[in-house]
């Protein structure tokens, strides 16, 4: 019971979180959520190159935080990050959700837990083989009871800030922090990403 009420409260965690903003930050997130879903759509297929490893350089106010994209592994997810990434999607929004020893979340553009970008995308469980460990990249998501084919928010991730098992197999891993985790560890609610640049080798 105990683990089921401490997974119960972290679901609760990685999908929605109440925020206070004031009426001119609410119209500005108003128009920026729904230029970004008039622009964005759904990836229907991978859309990467064959053999290429990427990686993305989160910037925020604290730093930077690089991480490594599962291309291979997550080929869905990654080229939805990529998209939002280089359209932009991603700049000046806020971490709406810090749990310090466990999580950051961010990519709302409404800063509240609920928004994105009009959509969602299939959850890439099956064949991964990667794990909530420490600094892993991996989507939010509506709860069980509503998703059941546990599909992937189409913007908001998180980047765990400790071990975190009780998610794996349960929500996308798309990619695993390589640099700045120090940086993750200070990030706090309302700090900004500046932008996403995502590089291919």
């Amino acid at each position: 019971m105990r683990i089921q009420y401490k997974i119960l409260v972290m679901v609760t965690l990685l999908v929605a979180a109440g925020a206070c903003t004031s009426k001119s930050e609410s119209a500005t997130k108003t128009e920026r959520k729904a230029k970004v879903s008039k622009t964005f759509s759904e990836p229907s297929k991978p859309d990467l190159e064959d053999g290429a490893t990427y990686q993305a350089v989160i910037k925020t106010d604290k730093g930077d935080i690089t991480v490594e994209l599962f291309a291979k592994e997550a080929p869905l997810s990654v080229t939805n990050f990529k998209q939002l990434a280089e359209g932009g999607f991603y700049d000046n929004l806020t971490f709406h959700r810090v749990e310090p020893g466990f999580v950051i979340q961010g990519g709302d553009p409404e800063g509240s837990g609920r928004g994105g970008p009009g959509y969602t995308i299939p959850a890439e469980l099956k064949g991964n083989p990667h794990k909530h460990i420490k600094g892993a990249l991996a989507w939010a998501r509506l709860g069980d009871q509503v998703n059941p084919e546990r599909r992937s928010s189409g913007s908001q991730f998180y980047i765990t800030l400790a071990p975190t098992p009780f998610l794996d197999n349960a929500y996308t891993v798309f990619g695993q922090t390589t640099a700045g985790l120090e940086v993750a560890e200070k990030i706090a609610v309302g700090d900004k990403i500046k932008s996403i640049e995502i590089t291919k080798k």
